[in-house]
């Protein structure tokens, strides 16, 4: 855990979480559901090799649509569109309706699955204590909904807060000034936890909100957030 700032967490009244990779595991519930894909389609006849080589495909496409989609470039209809067309296209087996049909199953599957990141509910059963929490999260309205009922979020948060229902994207100041008014807090008393550092903790700086980057994977950085945590657990020893 790293600090650049003093103990604050006193005069916090709200706490801001990101969802996906932050709360909501992604990376293990859309491996299930790409498995569950990749079998029920049996895209091995199609000719996609292995899963192993279509899961890395996804990973890769995914994250090229997702960091062209948080700095403005595309919006979320090319990332609907394109990213199975742009998975399958590499094992020639790319058809139009195999893609729509794949994509429709996977934005309808992914998000009721539940898998959270670790010790997630133990925290927050703890910050709910002490803290009002709310979400903001880029994503698609009804989407984060079902995953935050997946994960069975549902209680510790008063808002969920999502670019499409705000109207702007992280790290855009507007969305985070919309989480402060409808919590009733000024930027000084919320903190921003979240895993990226463009949206979450770019988009908390740009509102002049404290961040903390939580950072799961350990990557090196040139930013300063407030405060860096490698496990949510120790949002414990912070707040």
């Amino acid at each position: 855990m790293k600090t650049n700032s003093p103990d604050y967490s006193k005069k916090y009244k709200c706490i801001f979480f990101d969802l996906d990779h932050t709360l909501w595991d992604y990376e293990t519930n859309s491996q299930v559901t790409l498995l569950e894909l990749y079998q029920g389609y049996d895209l091995l006849s199609k000719g996609v090799t292995t899963f192993d080589d279509f899961h890395t495909e996804f990973k890769k496409v995914n994250a090229e649509l997702w960091y062209r989609y948080d700095r403005g470039l595309i919006d979320s209809e090319v990332i609907r569109r394109e990213r199975f067309k742009k998975i399958l296209e590499p094992f020639s087996a790319y058809e139009v309706k195999l893609s729509e049909d794949i994509s429709r199953d996977y934005l309808d599957i992914c998000p009721k699955k539940g898998n959270l990141m670790p010790r997630a509910l133990e925290v927050l059963d703890y910050l709910t204590q002490h803290y009002r929490l709310t979400i903001i999260t880029n994503g698609f309205e009804d989407i984060q909904h079902q995953k935050v009922s997946a994960g069975k979020l549902d209680s510790y948060f008063e808002h969920i807060i999502t670019s499409q229902k705000a109207g702007h994207k992280k790290p855009s100041r507007e969305i985070f000034d919309c989480a402060l008014n409808l919590s009733g807090v000024k930027s000084h008393e919320a903190v921003m936890v979240g895993d990226n550092l463009i949206t979450d903790i770019g988009g908390a700086q740009n509102a002049s909100i404290d961040a903390v980057f939580y950072n799961s994977e350990k990557i090196t950085h040139t930013q300063q957030p407030d405060h860096e945590i490698y496990s949510l657990h120790e949002l414990r020893v912070i707040l």
